[in-house]
């Protein structure tokens, strides 16, 4: 009986198991698109392997013997395990199944993602996704490093050595506070406020490099009294009156019934950012990274 593990294969056991529920080897054969000669064969083997008969031959058919019968439980349990782990493979193939790293800038993860996220695993539960937040020039290097299977960024230097996919308008916001002169304002120029102390977040981000950017092009430079490493705390600082922040809109939108702030959308036309998603290569990108890619595309 040692011999069984090495030398049993699945589809003699197949064919066993098509004989028994036939009862008859040449309906077994017509069923499996296989010869009849090529059954018995199979059957045979099975038996010498055994030692014993599983079948007996009749003029009508055959007859499942004891022994026969306790192979066909067992062939019947094997093949179903094996039928059950392609069925779950195959979530893995279609991306329904697996793991995903993503990395993004602190725009998307704050304004887009929980809700985005939130209809994939609705969609696809067995996707497990791990999140980390960087900034854009970060969120590129990651990805071409392998420190993730994509990334969300806005459209920074680099980015061009990279595939993509468009994501989400990502449109900012002047956050002043009630007292600001501008506070009645329904919309503002970013020139406007140039003469204005600012709360700024961490020198590295994209949004800090973008004002920076902006002002120097009108011959200016920003005075930034405050950098803070969160949105949240940016928006707090406005709310007590130590500067005004250029903020994304739908996180400005958040605070606006809370603090003691104003929310001015911003009229330049750089104001409305592309966020994109990149990764290395489209066909780098495992099924559920893929998937996911696909599906936030989507949504922009």
């Amino acid at each position: 009986m040692e011999n069984l593990l090495k030398k049993l294969d699945l589809t003699s056991l197949r064919l066993f198991v098509a004989v028994c529920q036939e009862k008859n080897i040449a309906r077994a054969a017509e069923r499996e698109f296989i010869a009849s000669s090529a059954v018995s064969r199979r059957i045979a083997e099975i038996e010498t392997l055994v030692g014993l008969p599983v079948i007996q031959r009749q003029s009508r058919g055959v007859t499942v013997t004891p022994v026969g019968e306790t192979v066909l439980r067992y062939a019947q349990t094997i093949i179903a395990n094996i039928e059950q782990m392609s069925a779950e493979l195959s979530r893995f193939s279609s991306g329904a199944k697996g793991s995903v790293r993503v990395v993004a800038n602190l725009s998307s993860i704050v304004q887009f993602l929980p809700e985005d996220i939130s209809a994939f695993t609705r969609v696809f539960p067995d996707v497990s996704i791990e999140l980390e937040e960087e900034n854009s020039s970060e969120v590129l290097r990651i990805v071409e490093e392998h420190g993730a299977d994509f990334g969300i960024c806005n459209p920074v230097a680099g980015v061009d050595a990279f595939g993509q996919e468009p994501y989400r308008a990502d449109r900012l916001a002047l956050m002043v506070p009630r007292t600001h002169r501008l506070a009645g304002a329904q919309t503002v120029a970013f020139a406007d406020v140039l003469d204005d102390s600012f709360v700024g977040l961490r020198s590295e981000s994209a949004l800090t490099r973008l004002l920076a950017q902006q002002a120097a092009q009108a011959g200016r430079t920003l005075d930034v009294k405050i950098r803070v490493s969160s949105l949240d705390a940016l928006c707090r600082m406005v709310h007590v009156g130590l500067g005004i922040a250029v903020v994304p809109e739908q996180v400005g939108q958040l605070y606006v019934n809370a603090l003691d702030v104003r929310l001015l959308p911003l009229r330049d036309t750089w104001a409305t950012r592309q966020l994109v998603l990149v990764f290395r290569s489209r066909d780098q990108l495992t099924a559920s990274a893929a998937q996911l890619v696909r599906f936030l595309a989507e949504r922009g």
